[in-house]
């Protein structure tokens, strides 16, 4: 299986980026992981809903290939860990060959976006960073790929 994680622009903070890199490496022991960087094509005085707009056309092309889209969205259902094991295994088991998660920029995702995923989780009731998110997100694909080994690290 294959994670797709675009970001939406370069993690500016070095220890957000070193643990970024540091849980990509333990994931890659379970699955292939692209984290490709997309150029943001907004300008900083448009409208809230254009830039929200722009931002998702440049998620939904660089992931139209992936068998599942999952958007991160705090209205999205709050899986526990294993909960997020047992998808994972479910599309695993369908021949699911991308699972690519989409991250909004500093202002969500655009409800086009939210209307086209297959599935809308949410990581948490308390709001991050987007860039906390990809290391949360991270951390979580790890945990998930663990329990579903049947190693102790989620315990």
């Amino acid at each position: 299986m294959k994670f797709l994680i675009p970001l939406l622009g370069k993690t500016r903070e070095g220890y957000l980026e070193a643990g970024i890199r540091d849980y990509a490496g333990r994931l890659g022991r379970f699955a292939t992981v692209e984290l490709p960087i997309l150029k943001e094509r907004h300008g900083r005085k448009d409208p809230e809903e254009v830039m929200k707009q722009i931002e998702a056309d440049l998620l939904l092309q660089r992931t139209d290939s992936a068998g599942v889209r999952v958007a991160l969205d705090p209205s999205g259902a709050l899986p526990n860990s294993e909960e997020l094991a047992v998808l994972l295994s479910g599309w695993e088991e369908r021949g699911v060959g991308t699972v690519s998660f989409l991250i909004g920029g500093h202002l969500g995702l655009h409800s086009s976006l939210l209307a086209r995923a297959d599935t809308i989780l949410s990581l948490s009731r308390l709001t991050f960073t987007h860039e906390m998110t990809r290391l949360i997100l991270l951390e979580q694909l790890y945990r998930a790929c663990t329990i579903k080994a049947g190693h102790k690290y989620h315990k």
